[in-house]
């Protein structure tokens, strides 16, 4: 399905964690990532690659200038996940005690999502299009070029 309201194109997002490895478990085994590749010490790596279906991310570390979420007291952004099946992507995290900021629910422009928190402190939507509604529908003023 193809909502106009909400377009799913690639886009690959750079994370901070204080914790690399930390982070790449915690992902995997809660949100269902799959690691792609690390880099620098393989016991502390500096960084990595890990998808979840088409979704791609990379892991950057925590250093002077970059601070996770958690390291900051504030959320820094929240990132988008398109996923198959939302109420199955939801038990599993639940099982897995992940922090559940918002149940699943329809949004007013047409997803149907849950969103979550991660060990550090990011915050996570893992949606799908539940319906195609047009941005003026909803509230929404399309910018002129």
């Amino acid at each position: 399905m193809n909502n106009r309201s909400v377009p799913a194109n690639i886009l690959i997002p750079h994370i901070v964690y204080h914790d690399i490895a930390a982070a790449i478990a915690w992902l995997s085994d809660r949100f269902g990532f799959t690691e792609h590749f690390r880099y620098g010490d393989p016991a502390s790596p500096s960084g990595a690659q890990l998808h979840l279906g088409d979704a791609w991310i990379m892991l950057s570390s925590a250093r002077a200038g970059r601070s996770s979420p958690s390291q900051l007291g504030a959320w820094t952004q929240s990132l988008t996940i398109f996923v198959d099946d939302v109420i199955a992507h939801y038990s599993h995290a639940k099982s897995k005690a992940v922090k559940i900021v918002e149940e699943p629910h329809e949004t007013i422009y047409g997803e149907f999502q849950y969103a979550a928190e991660d060990l550090e402190g990011h915050l996570w939507l893992f949606s799908r299009h539940a319906r195609d509604i047009a941005p003026e529908e909803w509230g929404a003023t399309i910018a002129t070029i």
